[in-house]
């Protein structure tokens, strides 16, 4: 008699309003306090504590524009603090490879993880026990929304961070649930459907999830390519978008890959990580953002006998950039300060933070940005070498080394905690 499969899962694992609860983990005096972040610079806000956001506070909102108000009602001001926020994420991140096998690192703060069970009813149980353990290993809150698609395990995590009573975990299994959560999501709020489709969808009626996920199937292709019809397909339960398929979200972006072989020595890695930092450079003037920071991880395989280690490391950006020399300059000085003799890698990657479009300029005033911007020069060599990499195949042109020489300026970071867990100099003293 053949042996039915089990059914797969997917559970997507988000982090409560990662950069304030990061600051929350060392200064617990700022729980139910509104607490915002500011990108670099002190610029924007890019990131809010609930008490901050039913206070009024928008996402993006210039700092200066609010710093009597932020006073005058006590909201708690931090500069963003990379270092802390990167090596938080990794400490979230080997905490939920404890649970399956099979983990997509999305984000910063947002992760997928891959299950096959007969026993449904127990992804409840384990989705809490997710959340209580990075709780108690890391002091990060974490809501977890478990689904047989990716993007339903998307629309379970938005239900569990916004209904009360549910403790944090949600399941769309049920066809009439999953219906009812559907028709409670805007369109707009759907995981791959973009402002621009959502425009479109909405001027012909389709308002919300459960609008879309009804649509026939050749009037989405025709209308929003394969990706959309892919998501349409995701709302009804049919998976099409398997772990590391999916689109970069907007926020970071994401290179790494597993090496065919084990590799001991720094170099080959060096090699690796320019290799990927020169595709995510690629990836970010398509899309034609510049990155604030840049955060590098490199690992073991955990599921041989050989000594374990991993790390990740982080680092601002002294400018938004898509300049590829710069961003692998900060990636390898990350990778050489983690890099540990005597271990067997398994994997590589770097991760590209703090997005932002060409009007994403730091908040400072002109002449002391004067030289920062990037140059003209460095945006025309870039295009030249991806369009002959477009047209002959990728890596015809490539970097050599570690790019152009490092600039001597720092950040403006007035409001910045402490790096409690990377720098000795900066520990948390016990009384």
């Amino acid at each position: 008699m053949r042996e039915v499969s089990s059914p797969e899962f997917y559970a997507m694992v988000d982090c409560n309003n990662f950069y304030v609860s990061c600051e929350r983990v060392f200064d617990p005096s700022l729980e139910g306090k509104p607490v915002v972040v500011l990108s670099n610079n002190d610029g924007c806000v890019i990131a809010r504590s609930n008490e901050a956001k039913a206070m009024g506070v928008a996402m993006g909102e210039p700092a200066f524009k609010r710093e009597a108000w932020f006073a005058r009602n006590r909201v708690r001001v931090f500069s963003s603090n990379y270092p802390l926020y990167g090596d938080l994420s990794a400490r979230v991140m080997r905490v939920l490879d404890r649970f399956s096998p099979e983990v997509e690192n999305y984000s910063i703060d947002e992760s997928f993880l891959f299950f096959k069970t007969k026993n449904i009813s127990e992804l409840l149980d384990v989705g809490a026990k997710i959340r209580s353990t990075v709780y108690r290993w890391t002091g990060i809150p974490v809501c977890v929304g478990i689904a047989r698609t990716k993007t339903l395990a998307k629309v379970a995590n938005r239900m569990a961070k916004k209904t009360p009573g549910c403790s944090g975990v949600w399941m769309l299994h049920e066809p009439g649930e999953i219906q009812a959560c559907l028709g409670r999501v805007e369109v707009g709020d759907v995981w791959g459907i973009g402002s621009r489709y959502a425009g479109f969808l909405i001027s012909r009626g389709i308002r919300t999830a459960c609008d879309l996920a009804r649509m026939p199937g050749d009037w989405v292709k025709k209308n929003l390519t394969v990706n959309g019809l892919h998501t349409v397909l995701e709302l009804n339960q049919i998976p099409c978008i398997s772990l590391e398929q999916a689109p970069p979200p907007a926020k970071s972006l994401v290179c790494s890959r597993s090496f065919g072989t084990r590799i001991r020595d720094l170099e080959s890695l060096e090699q690796a990580l320019s290799s990927y930092v020169q595709r995510a450079g690629e990836k970010l003037r398509r899309r034609g953002l510049s990155a604030g920071a840049v955060q590098v991880f490199l690992a073991t395989n955990r599921f041989q006998p050989d000594p374990q280690y991993s790390a990740g490391s982080c680092c601002s950006l002294p400018v938004p950039t898509s300049f590829t020399p710069d961003l692998q300059r900060s990636a390898l000085g990350l990778l050489r300060r983690l890099f540990r003799p005597g271990f067997q890698y398994q994997k590589v990657g770097v991760v590209l933070l703090d997005l932002g479009g060409p009007g994403s300029r730091s908040m400072t005033l002109p002449f002391l940005d004067a030289g920062r911007e990037e140059k003209e020069e460095q945006k025309a060599l870039m295009a030249v070498m991806d369009t002959v990499n477009a047209r002959y195949g990728r890596d015809t042109v490539k970097l050599a080394g570690a790019g152009m020489g490092e600039k001597k300026w720092h950040m403006r970071q007035k409001r910045l905690s402490k790096r409690y867990t990377t720098c000795w100099e900066e520990l948390p003293v016990a009384r």
